[in-house]
């Protein structure tokens, strides 16, 4: 059984990397939640009621990866369920698809890094320079 992530068990962890690991779907991977049946979730995400919480979260959010400061998104943002979605959730109402406590700010590279498990690709944090600093990165 898989476990139900939240924003709020989200916020303890303070880095970007920490956050990743809570959310990645190890085992789940290529499972399969629409398939033929994309067009459920291409509908909910067109309603108004989705596109109203995704403004929500993304302010909430603060426009950054996985809401961590310091990785601020400037297009590309999307709004990830941290816990799938499955046909059966959009056909019913699940309340879950709709609460921003199941929801967190991604990029496009980090939402598939969250599905599809390799951190390879994530962005990293600038290293910070100062006055005098003569080494290299």
């Amino acid at each position: 059984m898989a476990r139900t992530r939240t924003y709020s068990d989200l916020r303890c962890f303070t880095t970007f990397e920490e956050r990743f690991e809570y959310l990645k779907l190890v085992g789940e991977v290529g499972r399969e939640t629409f398939g033929y049946d994309r067009w459920v979730n291409q509908r909910f995400y067109k309603s108004r009621e989705w596109k109203t919480l995704r403004d929500y979260v993304i302010f909430r959010d603060q426009g950054c990866d996985l809401g961590v400061p310091g990785y601020e998104l400037r297009f590309g943002l999307l709004i990830h369920h941290m816990n799938p979605v499955t046909v059966e959730d959009i056909e019913h109402g699940s309340e879950e698809i709709l609460d921003p406590n199941f929801l967190i700010t991604t990029s496009l590279r980090t939402h598939n890094a969250i599905h599809y498990g390799s951190a390879g690709g994530l962005p990293i944090r600038p290293v910070s320079r100062s006055l005098g600093d003569t080494t290299l990165w």
